[in-house]
């Protein structure tokens, strides 16, 4: 079988699952894990987001959607010249990734006999079924088997470590301009980390908010996590939106419990990753028991002095020591 994954996540599942030789296309958002990246890439989108700010690509996105019903678009000969028999999609989200809909017109354009597998997840339960789904097509039902079962370990692993913790209540922050609250599989991530989510409905599409809004909140706990960015831009967004999360949030400035982290990799995507992201949430709201997770280079610590922002590596802090 010959893959063409046109999500992230998707590739990311078919590496997991030990089928990275059967990959043969790739999107142009697909960036782990290395081994991968090597690969034809099928798709684009249709402006450059590089180096704008999410106010811009807020726009641009709109501007793409409304001109030409898509923020995306196949290069349908490569497509075709890397002969897939199975194209890996998604319909969750329009402007986060390659829809379904362009995947059933590349599928028609390369003629019978080639099958379109959408992976649609909402919950965790959701990503855990679709690399079963991905790992059946392919023949492999027990390699998912065994690489779902290894998450759950994890997963039960940092039950443990908070049980009987008091939950701290977090914002999440998944775009500032204008600012969304998560929703899907990342407010259930909160709550398996021990926290609660206070804005953001598990299952349900991300919302956008308005900054007054989200000020009658003052959480616990916040999490700056834009949809796409890696840790240094999701700092950069930090920092630009200084004085907007100062307001939002004073509690959690003042205490120490402000954080951006590495969205692209841990948190926006529906892929095996869901579970680093679930322990890294751990290590951010239960420091004092889960001392053992890695931060480095995946979140980091912020304050506010003024409107300017102020980072430090959240592997250095101290513990919670407030007991919320």
């Amino acid at each position: 079988m010959r893959i063409a994954s046109l999500l992230a996540s998707a590739t990311e599942m078919v590496c997991a699952l030990g089928l990275q030789d059967r990959l043969v296309a790739i999107s142009h958002e697909c960036d782990y894990p290395p081994e991968a990246l090597d690969r034809p890439r099928v798709s684009r989108p249709r402006f450059d987001p590089a180096g704008l700010p999410s106010g811009a690509i807020d726009v641009a996105v709109r501007e793409a959607m409304t001109r030409h019903g898509a923020v995306y678009q196949l290069d349908e000969a490569r497509l075709r010249a890397s002969r897939p028999d199975l194209i890996l999609t998604q319909s969750v989200c329009e402007v986060c990734a390659v829809p379904t809909t362009l995947a059933e017109q590349a599928a028609r354009v390369l003629g019978e006999g080639v099958r379109v597998l959408s992976l649609d997840a909402h919950t965790v339960a959701d990503i855990f079924a679709a690399i079963r789904v991905v790992a059946t097509v392919a023949g492999v039902s027990e390699r998912a088997e065994r690489l779902v079962a290894s998450f759950e370990e994890r997963l039960a692993g940092v039950r443990r470590a908070g049980d009987h913790a008091e939950r701290p209540g977090v914002l999440a922050i998944e775009w500032l301009d204008p600012p969304f609250v998560p929703g899907h599989w990342v407010p259930e991530m909160i709550e398996l980390a021990g926290g609660r989510c206070v804005a953001g409905t598990p299952g349900r599409p991300s919302r956008q908010v308005s900054w007054d809004e989200l000020a009658l909140l003052d959480p616990d706990v916040l999490i700056v996590m834009p949809c796409g960015f890696g840790l240094a831009r999701s700092r950069e967004e930090a920092e630009a939106h200084a004085a907007e999360l100062a307001r939002v949030a004073p509690r959690a400035i003042k205490g120490a419990q402000a954080f951006v982290v590495d969205g692209s990799s841990y948190f926006n995507r529906s892929g095996p990753r869901v579970v680093d992201g679930i322990e890294i949430l751990a290590a951010l709201l239960h420091p004092d028991r889960t001392a053992t997770v890695d931060l480095a280079g995946r979140a980091e610590a912020f304050s506010v002095v003024g409107s300017r922002l102020s980072v430090k590596s959240s592997t250095s802090r101290e513990p919670r020591t407030d007991n919320r």
